[in-house]
């Protein structure tokens, strides 16, 4: 089996069909009849929409609803969904569709994306997952349908492809919109903006965290480890960033300070839950206080919950180390997290994915900032929104050199699959050490 585990090296596999989803959605939407107008989109705007939408970000360099199609905004919304189900885990669900069982390779790459322990209940997980994603999305575009319709006057038809397409790429916490100004029309709207967040916060849970709720829902002493962690992170998180975002931008008439205060809280609000990954704005991210940027890419960097729709190195990541500095300060030998003793291989998991989130991040907002001049702020924003698979954006995308622009593809790709997998996916070869050196340490501190 370690062999062959070797053989197939599912961490591969995975990459692999990320690049064969981007490249296919490349195609598609270099096609003329993916773009509104004469001709069609260049390499480079079909390359870079393909990726923001297969790693779920919401990145964009043309404007969704105007430049794309209806073909186009199609292929856009098959690929969000393709990649926040997971490419391999897409394929799973296919391969169980049409031939109602799994290969053991088809097994193995499925439990490496999608984090699951074992391979014993690998096709239950994948239907799981495809029921739970299509509930939460139909009932999201469900309500956005008929308030679009009944609401603002909307065609049905119109507002069934606003219901539908914002139900997906709130789910996936994808971010893209159809409308120009992304949600700034509806930022006091409380059912646009409170369903997507809906949509948002259980996306960003993890699919195995949903799973687990809906089986042992008020028996939380059946809960894992991380399902308690992502369950009581998340609502801190939550509350933190709309506390420190609401109370930032409160007087800032380019943002907060010219709406009603309902409008305020419920803006400041929307704002944090789309630190969770999802890139939806609700006020002028470019107009808002260097402070408040500060603090929302802290919160993107941290992320949602894993094995879910959501990027950043995680909440699990963050909970584990904030544990390990705990068991530290107080001169504890071990880690213990909620009455659990953490095992040594997740710290060094923990820390791991940190040093190589912080090192990519650093290195291309330097490399952005040789190639465009700009300031650290806006770069570092948009660094950590591309690796976070975020989305928010201060307006620099756009106007990037083509270099810089690649920089940032780089960073969604290894932000959807993280850095570890991706990591692993590029090594030449794995070994294992089958001796042990004496040990000896350093001076820390």
């Amino acid at each position: 089996m370690n062999r062959l585990r070797r053989r197939l090296r599912p961490a591969q596999w995975t990459l692999g069909g990320f690049v064969v989803g981007i490249l296919l959605g490349t195609g598609l939407l270099m096609l003329p009849i993916a773009k509104t107008g004469p001709g069609g989109a260049s390499f480079i705007e079909a390359f870079f929409t393909a990726v923001s939408a297969i790693c779920v970000t919401g990145h964009i360099i043309v404007d969704t609803p105007t430049f794309w199609s209806p073909f186009g905004q199609v292929v856009i919304l098959v690929l969000i969904q393709v990649g926040g189900l997971g490419v391999m885990t897409f394929a799973s669900i296919i391969g169980v569709t049409v031939m109602g069982r799994l290969s053991l390779a088809s097994r193995i790459t499925t439990a490496a994306e999608s984090r699951a322990l074992d391979l014993a209940d690998i096709k239950s997980l994948v239907l799981g997952v495809l029921r739970i994603s299509l509930l939460i999305e139909a009932a999201v575009a469900l309500v956005l349908f008929l308030w679009f319709w009944l609401h603002y006057g909307r065609n049905p038809l119109e507002a069934a492809w606003i219901g539908i397409f914002h139900g997906i790429s709130s789910f996936n916490n994808a971010g893209f919109a159809l409308f120009s100004d992304n949600m700034m029309s509806y930022v006091a709207d409380p059912v646009v903006s409170l369903s997507l967040c809906v949509a948002i916060i259980l996306g960003g849970l993890g699919f195995p965290v949903i799973l687990q709720l809906r089986k042992y829902w008020g028996r939380p002493l059946r809960w894992s480890m991380n399902t308690r962690i992502v369950v009581w992170a998340t609502p801190v998180l939550l509350l933190a960033g709309t506390v420190y975002i609401t109370a930032i931008e409160w007087n800032n008439p380019a943002t907060l300070g010219s709406l009603a205060w309902p409008a305020r809280i419920l803006a400041g609000f929307f704002q944090s839950v789309q630190t969770r990954t999802a890139g939806f704005n609700s006020i002028d991210i470019a107009a808002a206080d260097d402070s408040t940027l500060f603090g929302m890419t802290a919160l993107m960097f941290i992320g949602g919950g894993p094995a879910g729709t959501a990027g950043g190195i995680k909440v699990t990541t963050f909970a584990v180390l904030l544990f390990i500095l705990l068991a530290e300060v107080r001169g504890e030998g071990v880690v213990n997290v909620l009455g659990k003793r953490l095992s040594r291989a997740v710290h060094r998991q923990a820390i791991s994915v940190v040093l190589l989130a912080t090192g990519l991040v650093t290195a291309c907002t330097v490399a952005i900032m040789l190639l465009s001049d700009l300031p650290l702020s806006p770069v570092l924003f948009e660094t950590v929104s591309a690796f976070g698979t975020v989305g928010l954006s201060t307006g620099i995308t756009k106007e990037l050199p083509l270099a810089a622009q690649l920089l940032l593809c780089l960073l969604m790709i290894v932000g959807r699959l993280g850095p570890i997998t991706f990591a692993s996916a590029l090594a030449l070869r794995e070994r294992e050490v089958l001796y042990q050196l004496p040990k000896e340490r350093p001076i820390i501190g």
